[in-house]
């Protein structure tokens, strides 16, 4: 089984650059180059499609949830598969409950996937 680890605090940063000129013995004539401001480096707010944030858009929403694990929860058996609804998601847990009023605490590492029956809410799409 192959085992994936996420660490939510990495953020891959790219070098910013911002240029700085100085112009003491300038002739005369001469127009010095001027810079563009910068903004920082940041690009606008955009919401990233992590699971986390695709499952708080469809709380509520009924659903299978499935789980694998490394170690058997039951004699041979190392999968769950959970029916139910989305109460919260966080970066590294999701909270479901079920029909019967059974409440689940998961870790995001042993999650898998999700099945709905109806369409799922998303992020705008817009270029």
């Amino acid at each position: 089984m192959v085992q994936y680890y996420w660490n939510p605090g990495f953020q891959q940063q790219s070098p910013q650059f911002q240029p700085q000129f100085q112009f003491q013995n300038q002739m005369p004539g001469m127009v010095p180059p001027t810079t563009v401001p910068s903004t920082g480096g940041r690009p606008p707010f955009v919401e990233q499609s992590y699971i986390e944030n695709i499952l708080r858009l469809n709380r509520g929403k009924p659903g299978v949830f499935h789980f694998s694990f490394e170690h058997a929860i039951e004699a041979g058996k190392n999968t769950l598969a959970i029916p139910g609804v989305v109460e919260a998601a966080g970066r590294d847990h999701v909270i479901l409950s079920t029909a019967s009023g059974k409440r689940y605490l998961m870790p995001m590492i042993y999650f898998d996937y999700a099945e709905f029956n109806e369409e799922l809410n998303y992020f705008n799409q817009q270029p």
